[in-house]
Parts: C-alpha cells; sequence; structure tokens
C-alpha cells in the first residue's frame, strides 16, 4: 500500500496493456527514454535538496546536526510518483461557516418570497426596471452577532451555529417620495418563520433619499445625453474626430464622476468625454457637460452647463453659436489624436529583451500541497494557522476567526471602503471623489487568470454575489497559494557550535482582484510561519487620466500629448477586530525618549553622564485619544495587548500593529 496521495509505479511488465508492447507516439521507446530522463533529473535535483536541507525542526529548518544525509537513501518500498495536485482536505473547527455568503438557490427563493403579492413591495425585476420602478438592488448575507458566532465556535457539537439573515436594498423609485431602504429578511432557508423589516441601524438616518444614489448602470444617463449631443455632433466631429449619437458604433462615450450629491437635495454631476477605444480613460478630449438628474422623470433632466478649454456656456445654443460664429477659442491640434493603440494590452512592437523567449521561473510543490482546504466552508489551514473566508458583493473577500496554533488572533478581517479622490484644473478631476464600495469591490471581481493572477500550483475558490440582474458565480474569484519568499525567516553564521543555522521564509497568500472601472484592485492577505499577518493592496489596471495643457501643471504629469497622469489620493480602510489573548483587549503606546543619566562607574575619561533612550508604556484609554498619529522620526508604535492576560515574566501578552 503506497502512501496517501502516492501510487506505486507500474513495472515493465505492467506498464502496459498492449500485447505488442507500448504503442506508437508518446509512448514509444525514445519517448520512454525521454520520459524516464526527465525523471531521473528532477529525482536527482529533490535528493540533493534534501542533502542540502536535511530536516531537523522541519524540512525548510538547516542547522548544526550529526545526522547521516546518507540516511536519506534508506528507501523501503515502490518508487513514488507525485503527489495529487490538489490540496489535502481541512477540518474546519465547526461544520458551519456562519460567515458564508448566500448560495443561487437561497437568492432565488428570498427573490420569490419578496415578490409575494402580500408583502406589497409592488417590485419590477431589475432587468427590465427603470428608475421610476421599485426593484431589488441587493441581495447579501448578513452577518451574525460576534458573540453568537463565538458562542457556536465554543462548542460546535451541542450549540446550533446563529440564524441566517439577508440584507436586501431595495430602490423605493416609484414611491410618491422615492428612497433607497435596506431591510433585514430572515431567517432563511424561508419558511413560515421569516419575516422583514426595515434594517435602520446601519446608516445615520433611517432611509436613503433617491437623489443621493449612485448609478445602476451608465444606460441610466441615456435620456439626457442621447437628447444633447446629437446636436453638438457637427462641433463635436470637426473638434474631437467623433460623435455620440446613442449607436453602438460611437467614437464618443461619456463618464460620469462621483458623487452626484451630498445631502440627496439633487443629484447633478460631470460628464466627461472620452474616445470610444481600449483604455478610454487615457483618451479624454477635454469636453464636460454638467447635467441635473433630479428625481425619477428623465424628461425634467437639463443640461446646466458647457464647458470647454475654460469656456463656460450655458447650453448647446450658446456653445453651437460660439464654433459657428468663430468666437470659440480652440484647443490646439495635438499630434496624437488618433494615437490608440498604445492603451491596448497588447504586447508592444520592438526588439525583445534578451533572453525574454525563455520561460520564467516557476515553484513546484514536489511532494504535494502544504496547506489544507474545506471548500464546503471555504475554511483554509496551513502550518499552524487557520481562518474561514467570506465574500460579498461590497467588498469581496473577508477573513473571519483566524487563529494560530490553536489560538484566535483575529475575529474578522475585512476592507470597509476604497476611496479615490482626484485634482485638477478641469470640472472631471476637480470634483471625482470615487467611493469604491457603492460600485461593488465583490461584485466586481472576474476570473483570475492561472499562472499570471496566481501562480501555476495556486488554489482557486468560488464566489457568489447578487445584483439587480440575479446572481453571478465566479469560479475563480479566490486563490490560495504557497510562496517561497526567497529570503529566510531567520539566519546566523556563527562562531561556535550551535550558532549555524536558517529558516526559509515562506508564506501562504489568499488573494482576490476587484477591477472596479479602469482600476484593478489586488487584495492580499499573506501569512508568515512567524505569526505575522501583512494585509497588502495593489493597483493595477488603468489610470483616470485627465486632458494635459499647461494649466494643468501642478496637478498631475503628462503622459502623453494629450494625456496627464492626475493627482490623486487612495485611501483603502479595513476592519480589524483582534481578539489576543481573549476578547478584552487595550491599545498600547510604546514610545523612546531621551534621558542624560549619571552612575557611579562612569569614568572622566568619558565625562560623568551619558545621554540614552528610554522605553514609555501609555495605554489608550479612550476613543478620542485613539486619533492616532505617527509618532515622530517614528520614535514608537502601537500594539493590541490584553492586560489580563501575562507570558511567564509577567508582561501583558499582544501582537504588534505595524502600519
Amino acid at each position: 500500500m503506497s502512501s496517501a496521495g502516492y501510487q506505486p509505479l507500474k513495472t515493465d511488465d505492467q506498464a502496459y496493456d498492449h500485447p505488442q508492447g507500448p504503442p506508437a507516439g508518446r509512448g514509444s521507446p525514445r519517448s520512454r527514454r525521454i520520459a524516464i530522463s526527465v525523471c531521473f533529473v528532477v529525482c536527482a535535483a529533490a535528493l540533493s535538496l534534501l542533502y542540502a536541507f536535511p530536516p531537523y525542526f522541519g524540512p525548510d529548518t538547516l542547522t548544526t546536526s550529526s545526522s547521516s544525509p546518507g540516511a536519506l537513501l534508506d528507501h523501503e518500498g515502490p518508487l513514488k510518483q507525485c503527489a495529487a495536485s490538489g490540496p489535502p482536505p481541512a477540518s474546519p473547527p465547526a461544520p458551519v461557516n456562519p460567515w458564508a455568503s448566500l448560495t443561487v438557490p437561497e437568492t432565488t427563493a428570498l427573490t420569490d418570497w419578496l415578490n409575494v403579492p402580500e408583502r406589497a413591495l409592488n417590485l419590477t425585476p431589475g432587468t427590465s426596471a427603470h428608475i421610476s420602478d421599485n426593484y431589488i438592488y441587493h441581495i447579501g448575507a448578513w452577518r451574525p452577532a460576534k458573540a453568537d458566532a463565538l458562542a457556536y465556535l465554543a462548542d460546535p457539537q451541542d450549540t446550533a451555529p446563529p440564524d441566517r439573515y439577508a440584507r436586501v436594498t431595495i430602490h423605493h423609485g416609484a414611491a410618491a417620495e422615492p428612497t433607497v431602504q435596506d431591510y433585514l429578511v430572515g431567517p432563511l432557508p424561508v419558511s413560515g418563520a421569516t419575516g422583514i423589516r426595515p434594517l435602520t441601524e446601519v446608516y445615520h438616518r433611517p432611509e436613503i433619499p433617491y437623489n443621493a444614489r449612485g448609478y445602476t448602470t451608465l444606460a441610466e444617463l441615456q435620456p439626457i445625453l442621447i437628447d444633447v449631443m446629437p446636436k453638438m455632433a457637427e462641433a463635436t466631429q470637426e473638434l474631437f474626430g467623433g460623435v455620440a449619437l446613442g449607436l453602438a458604433n460611437d467614437t464618443l462615450v461619456g463618464g460620469a464622476v462621483g458623487p452626484l450629491s451630498f445631502d440627496g437635495s439633487f443629484r447633478r454631476g460631470w460628464i466627461n468625454w472620452r474616445r470610444n477605444v481600449a483604455g478610454p480613460y487615457l483618451h479624454p478630449v477635454g469636453f464636460f457637460l454638467y447635467v441635473d438628474m433630479t428625481g425619477t422623470d428623465s424628461n425634467e433632466w437639463k443640461l446646466l452647463k458647457i464647458v470647454y478649454n475654460h469656456q463656460v456656456f450655458e447650453g448647446v445654443d450658446d456653445f453651437m453659436g460660439a464654433f459657428r460664429n468663430g468666437t470659440l477659442r480652440r484647443l490646439p491640434a495635438r499630434p496624437d489624436n488618433h494615437d490608440i493603440d498604445w492603451t491596448t494590452r497588447k504586447r508592444p512592437d520592438g526588439p525583445r529583451r534578451d533572453l525574454d523567449h525563455l520561460p520564467g521561473p516557476r515553484s513546484v510543490s514536489f511532494a504535494g500541497l502544504r496547506f489544507r482546504v474545506d471548500r464546503e466552508t471555504q475554511y483554509v489551514s496551513w502550518m499552524g494557522w487557520g481562518m474561514y473566508l467570506g465574500f460579498d458583493r461590497d467588498m469581496g473577500l473577508s477573513l473571519w476567526d483566524i487563529k494560530f496554533r490553536g489560538e484566535r488572533l483575529i475575529y474578522e478581517l475585512a476592507p470597509q471602503e476604497a476611496i479615490a479622490q482626484y485634482a485638477g484644473n478641469d470640472p472631471m478631476q476637480s470634483t471625482t471623489a470615487w467611493l469604491d464600495r457603492f460600485f461593488g469591490m465583490g461584485g466586481s471581481v472576474r476570473d483570475m487568470l492561472p499562472g499570471y493572477d496566481c501562480p501555476h500550483e495556486a488554489v482557486f475558490l468560488p464566489a457568489t454575489t447578487n445584483t439587480f440582474a440575479g446572481s453571478i458565480t465566479r469560479e475563480r474569484a479566490i486563490c490560495i497559494f504557497e510562496h517561497d519568499s526567497g529570503r529566510p525567516i531567520t539566519r546566523h553564521m556563527g562562531y561556535a557550535e550551535g550558532e549555524f543555522g536558517a529558516v526559509r521564509g515562506y508564506n501562504l497568500v489568499v488573494r482576490s482582484i476587484a477591477t472596479v472601472g479602469n482600476y484593478d484592485y489586488l487584495f492580499d492577505y499573506i501569512f508568515h510561519i512567524d505569526g505575522t499577518i501583512e494585509v497588502r493592496l495593489s493597483a493595477s489596471g488603468y489610470l483616470q487620466g485627465g486632458f494635459w495643457e499647461p494649466s494643468q501643471e501642478g496637478y498631475g504629469t503628462a503622459i502623453r500629448d494629450t494625456t496627464m497622469g492626475s493627482l490623486h489620493d487612495h485611501v483603502i480602510n479595513y476592519k480589524v477586530d483582534l481578539d489576543v489573548a481573549g476578547e478584552k483587549n487595550s491599545l498600547l503606546f510604546t514610545h523612546t525618549h531621551q534621558e542624560e543619566v549619571e552612575q557611579p562607574w562612569f569614568e572622566d575619561d568619558w565625562g560623568s553622564t551619558v545621554l540614552q533612550q528610554k522605553i514609555t508604556r501609555t495605554f489608550i484609554e479612550s476613543e478620542d485619544d485613539a486619533l492616532l498619529k505617527f509618532p515622530y522620526n517614528f520614535q514608537g508604535g502601537y500594539s493590541l495587548v490584553n492586560r489580563d492576560e501575562t507570558n511567564r515574566w509577567g508582561i501583558p501578552r499582544g501582537n504588534v500593529v505595524n502600519p
């Protein structure tokens, strides 16, 4: 019997069922010789690694040891094949994930339940609804109270999991006073016990004014744009080489800014026009419309202003009059007006870099993957770490009940919002402040590309989200892989016996990527073998480019004749609910200050005093004092500790928090 994950190799007599020997082609003697040679090289390389790194604390710890590496050749039994490519199964601490996303059957049943006439919601299917209709905008899981979840996790055999609820967002566009309202619906699955109530404890007001909403799709803006842009087609064709007539082959495309309102009393925004090519975000033409979209009747929407080359026009007639009578100050022609290939994702022409024709390095786990996954509960474990995964439409991937060596360190680790605020000398850049949670970071996740977005060995997990158009499941929404950081986590080349040693720095990475408009956000949660958790966010995709001209100096940098990279900030905030040695945690500020001391052993040769540093520890006692700033010259830091739980030396146990 072979070890788990392996199969014995067949002998020559067993290798082929064909009485005449191996069939032609891949099983020919020459092919077999090639395969044997390749296997020999790989096996020899693997053995050389075992010689170089004999096991001690683990196979990746190199220490001074008297054990003979020759013992590694003492092998009994048949030669083994490679391990299975999938991860071994995990054993979640509880059989139910309390933070799991809603399934498609759950959202379908819930939608049917909400559409029953006695609910009196008067709903229209989202795919055919207009802004003047009532429709379901979003259905998502409502996470249980922490106390209920922890009670279940503490005794999953005798304690039932928390009741399952959904948060349902409905746009009441057909109401006499249109609003956006969240509801709590449950318990689930749908039964006679299921009920619905307004979810009023989420915001600072019980309901959201309809004018304060964003837009469901860009098609929502079509009525006003189709009314305005064809009237200016003569001018846009001459000035920008394109038109917007509301057709599929339009050569100009509009992009709206956000937010559209401060308090819900109005709904207005700037429309920035770009060339309708690959990467339109980098092809602005410097033409802006300010439109009023207040209310649910698009016939009442109106154009408020037109801005071109820093000239403000009150409407179409005003702009077209200036265009035709010669008073319009035109932008100079730009050399790159018709240069569009540079924003495609195609590989540029030209000489390739030296040795670029060769494939790059690739990690291979010869003995099989070293992390475990339970797909049903989306529970992951690795080298003493364990965690449940959650996923939602608003912000995507979240991690729950994160434990290290059996102790919970974090109850919840989840992004909360992604803000991008721009600056510039034009109407769009100076008024843009994106709140990407509205657009749905989780709902914007696409299937990741194996070998590019994640290594070839990565394990992919699905995620399901729901929007007004229904539910969608991305099979490769999350990837998990072990990664060799390429640097030791600790090492020392000493002088005495026992002072030589090194430990490889392996990480486990849990990743998801959201494509929100022009940006791709890469969310990484990185777990180290020493108990460190690293949260990393990377941005890719396209810049939101502005129209470059000399007056934009100071607000960005020209990256093309007509395009600039605009000055802007990204602010991503996370919720980290730490449970360090229990739930009673305190915030500790540890900093240093200088002191001048005098000691009796100081000699006159060096002076009678010494200037040195000393540590001061201060507990943050109120939320007002928790408005933290970086210490001057980084002479300090913060940690979460449990004052009631101390180590053997009486020091409160805790975790350092590094920004």
